[in-house]
């Protein structure tokens, strides 16, 4: 379905007129949209060797500069455990609203850290900020330095304007949202409530324009999202000298059960979010492959075209629970027999099961009892069972979000509809979701439907696209609180 928003529609002090007129970034504006893209990849902010404070504390720097007062941009983060400390703190931002405002706040998220890159798997080095050939190349260009970016501009610029929101708006750039034990937004929502309370959370980590050769046919909403789950598969073997092989090695305990989840997909299911997307996607599609899109969009979606749009990596991991081998260790010298062999397998699961739930799952499927399958929290803690917690329900359809929405969205790529999706990944906003904060993704950084390249090698973004993200990002917030 795809969402029909006119009577969703709030008054603002932005008309339609006027937006259109703004629907490009001024060039006035670029440099210091790109300055920001630039600091921020070329702050490494990975797990295992990069600093979110640093990028945390150059972002307050540029609010400060700009005439924050000091007591509405602060800097904090867990202490423990010693090995996070002075390198996992978050920074919050109150732009402050309209005085005696009895509108609540609106929080935005947005995580700082990225995924970990080699610079020998890269055409470019992934920390330096690289335009070459109409793109932006870098570590965090799509995941998502790029929001965050758009962000602190949009707080400079409205700030520059003198412009006053209808409420106070809260800007959290936070760590560990790829991984690690300092989860930022989890963190603040249980130990600084007051700072990022809010009636409603938008999260640029997800959502946006869908590109097709850089021509926008839809802006998806993030409406619920998978589930994220690691689980350690582990064989463990007396070992022995390498001349004298047994039949039950441990390594290939592993890699056989790895085989056999590679031939096990998990079951086609669909649901009240997916069915509204394949069938609004349907309308915009051609031929077969529309048909097959309209075919999985009914209460019970057709196996057949199913499976033909399973081909496709992206409607497949709309259409299943995905796992897959992401990581793999064993032996402990070139001649010996491998005492152990340990596989990591990366989960995405579908809205409706738990991560102890795929976890005997996968047991079944590997069908192997010498097999320890254990579920690792983001911490890396491994434990015997997964939670039982399941995927966050979808928020209600507020129009406070999706009434400037739509202005923005008909201003900068009129005639496109809004439709609503399942995120494949996992995002921050299941710590708002829990916590009763209803969240919403998506922004104005587009990317073409077979170029995402976020946690890969050469991630980048057009550059045309992020400058447009840049202005959406301005003018939404503008919309939003206008009124």
């Amino acid at each position: 379905m795809r969402l029909r928003l006119a009577s969703l529609l709030l008054p603002t002090l932005l008309s339609p007129v006027v937006l259109r007129a703004q629907a490009t970034l001024p060039a006035s504006e670029k440099p210091l949209a790109r300055e920001l893209l630039q600091q921020l990849i070329e702050i490494n902010t990975t797990d295992s060797v990069g600093n979110v404070s640093t990028s945390a504390k150059a972002m307050q720097k540029r609010l400060l500069d700009a005439g924050f007062p000091a007591a509405d941009v602060v800097v904090l983060g867990p202490d423990t455990p010693a090995e996070n400390k002075g390198r996992k703190d978050n920074m919050v931002a109150r732009y402050r609203g309209r005085t005696g405002s009895a509108l609540k706040p609106i929080l935005l998220i947005g995580h700082l850290d990225v995924v970990e890159a080699k610079r020998s798997d890269w055409t470019t080095d992934p920390f330096q900020l690289v335009e070459k050939d109409g793109y932006f190349y870098g570590r965090g260009t799509q995941d998502m330095k790029d929001s965050g970016a758009a962000m602190i501009d949009a707080f400079l610029r409205l700030k520059r304007e003198g412009f006053v929101p209808d409420r106070d708006l809260i800007l959290a750039l936070t760590a560990d949202e790829e991984g690690g034990k300092s989860n930022g937004v989890d963190w603040l929502l249980k130990n600084h409530r007051d700072l990022v309370d809010a009636t409603f959370a938008i999260n640029p980590d997800a959502g946006g324009p869908e590109l097709d050769a850089g021509k926008a046919t839809s802006m998806g909403v993030e409406a619920t999202e998978k589930l994220y789950a690691d689980y350690r598969v582990t064989s463990t073997n007396p070992g022995g000298h390498s001349s004298l092989p047994r039949p039950d090695n441990a390594i290939y305990h592993v890699a056989e059960a790895l085989i056999r989840l590679e031939h096990t997909p998990f079951p086609l299911e669909t649901n009240e979010v997916t069915r509204a997307y394949f069938a609004s996607i349907a309308k915009l599609k051609t031929g077969a492959l529309a048909a097959d899109l309209k075919a999985v969009s009914g209460a019970t979606p057709d196996p057949a075209g199913a499976a033909r749009l399973s081909k496709d990596i992206t409607y497949n991991s709309l259409l299943h629970t995905t796992c897959v081998a992401t990581m793999m260790t064993a032996g402990h010298a070139p001649n010996a027999l491998p005492g152990s062999a340990i596989a990591n397998v990366n989960c995405r699961i579908f809205p409706g099961h738990s991560q102890e739930e795929i976890r005997k799952e996968l047991i079944r499927i590997f069908a192997d009892p010498s097999l320890k399958v254990q579920y690792m929290t983001d911490g890396g803690e491994v434990l015997d069972q997964g939670s039982d917690r399941k995927s966050m329900a979808p928020p209600p359809l507020n129009p406070e979000v999706f009434g400037p929405l739509e202005a923005t969205v008909k201003a900068m790529w009129p005639e496109i509809p809004i439709i609503p999706r399942m995120e494949t990944g996992a995002s921050d906003s299941i710590y708002t979701m829990n916590a009763g904060i209803p969240s919403y993704g998506f922004s104005g950084m587009g990317i073409d439907h077979d170029d995402d390249r976020a946690h890969g090698r050469d991630e980048r973004i057009r550059v045309v696209d992020y400058y447009t993200g840049v202005q959406f990002e301005y003018l939404y917030l503008k919309a939003l609180t206008s009124h």
